[in-house]
């Protein structure tokens, strides 16, 4: 019985043994331990420190330092380039533009195309004044179209088949030269329209030229039949009438108008044809039609064979014959009430 009481004490006292051993092992590793943070902490070297000393002080351990990678910038993606197709040109046939011309004559009056004997008489009195382009813009207010259509092609064609032969012959046996004297007189005959039209537009100077165009040439141009005031005195024709009057006063042009055997009107130059036409002497000291339409027939015939190629091919080159001398003469009388010469 003692004997066991005995081995259970010797038991005893060696697993006491060894938890007393057991204690100092970790009070051993414990205390290596703070000697290793101690080592640590004086081997990390200071700002004045150089790194030989700093490296006399690192331990045998390695350190492990570990590094985060920066955080790279995302690449844009490269940019997609046009690709330039290239393309063949294919060969067309060539094509030319056919565009409406008006015509263009160095000697015109403010209308713009002969197409019957008194319309010639109106478009080539006026020296030297270029016809103005066809204007796009320009509000052509032709109601009557059919009915001036053919008025058109009645007056063109009565021109072209009657007046211009007769013109032709004409020249022949009249000089040139009478034939501008002749051309001067009628021009002289008749300067009351201008005299009124010039003071009911105020325009004094006007009235003033063309006073003095009628007395310089009513004497010295020998009754009208030479132009001295023109050649001498510089003293140029003023472009005024009835219709350009009433324009002024601001009229509207009305409608588009032709009719037989008269120059392009509108409503408004249609009452003022009429007008100057009550204002000329001569329907009172002469007052047989018949007198005054031998007269008139005969500057017609005379004005056109001072200007029988003035027009020759200009129906060749427009393709739209009417619409050119509807445009034109709308446009130059545009022109003349708004005082563009």
């Amino acid at each position: 019985m003692r004997a066991r009481v005995n081995m259970r004490s010797v038991a005893l006292l060696v697993g006491m043994l060894a938890l007393v051993l057991g204690g100092c092992g970790t009070l051993s590793g414990g205390a290596k331990s703070d000697s290793m943070l101690l080592a640590s902490a004086a081997s990390i070297p200071t700002p004045g420190q150089t790194s030989a000393a700093a490296s006399a002080t690192l331990t045998d351990e390695p350190t492990i330092i570990a590094t985060v990678p920066a955080e790279q910038p995302a690449r844009p993606e490269p940019a997609v380039r046009p690709t330039l197709e290239v393309v063949t040109p294919v060969a067309t046939p060539s094509f030319t533009p056919v565009t409406l011309e008006p015509l263009t004559p160095g000697r015109s009056r403010s209308y713009l195309v002969a197409y019957a004997a008194p319309v010639i008489a109106q478009i080539i009195s006026q020296r030297g004044t270029p016809a103005p382009p066809v204007d796009p813009t320009l509000e052509e207010y032709d109601p009557w179209e059919p009915f001036n259509e053919k008025m058109f092609w009645f007056n063109y064609n009565l021109d072209k088949y009657v007046v211009k032969p007769v013109a032709k012959g004409y020249n022949v046996v009249m000089p040139d030269r009478v034939q501008q004297m002749i051309d001067n007189g009628f021009s002289n005959i008749n300067p009351v329209p201008k005299w009124v039209n010039n003071l009911l537009q105020l325009n004094f100077k006007g009235f003033g030229v063309e006073m003095g165009r009628f007395l310089i040439n009513s004497t010295l141009g020998i009754g009208g039949l030479f132009d001295i005031a023109k050649q001498e005195f510089g003293l140029e024709k003023t472009k005024v009438d009835f219709g350009q009057t009433l324009g002024k006063w601001g009229w509207g042009p009305g409608p588009y108008l032709i009719l037989p055997l008269l120059p392009p009107l509108t409503v408004r130059d249609g009452i003022g044809y009429g007008v100057d036409g009550a204002m000329d002497p001569l329907s009172y000291f002469l007052p047989f039609i018949w007198d005054r339409l031998g007269m008139k027939v005969g500057d017609t015939i005379n004005e056109r064979s001072l200007n029988l190629d003035l027009f020759q091919g200009f129906e060749e080159s427009t393709v739209d014959l009417y619409s050119a001398v509807r445009n034109g003469y709308l446009q130059r009388r545009q022109q003349l009430i708004k005082g563009t010469p």
